[in-house]
């Protein structure tokens, strides 16, 4: 059972953006994943939960703005996305959600 709880650690949700969906028509899938994970950890974690296998793992990192929040500064966090290329003949409906 920790296995899972690991995986579900690493990938935290899909994105949906308009930048994902055109990727997905190339065959790729776009996570929101946690910033210290590494690419054969989220390529483990998507072929466990989804029961595909993955061509390739691309990363990057989005730095998080310093923003205002009620007058004072703040800094929003840093976000790391995971697209990830499936191989042929597999995909992944994120729509219906982990």
């Amino acid at each position: 059972m920790s296995v899972k709880a690991e995986h579900y650690d690493i990938i935290r949700k899909p994105l949906i953006t308009e930048k994902a969906t055109m990727a997905s028509e190339a065959g790729a899938v776009v996570f929101e994943v946690a910033v210290e994970s590494n690419k054969p950890q989220i390529k483990e974690a998507v072929e466990a939960l989804f029961g595909v296998k993955v061509k390739a793992v691309n990363t990057t990192i989005t730095k998080g703005k310093v923003k205002r929040f009620r007058g004072q500064l703040g800094k929003r966090r840093d976000v790391k996305k995971a697209y990830v290329t499936l191989e042929d003949g597999n995909s992944i409906d994120v729509s219906t959600g982990l």
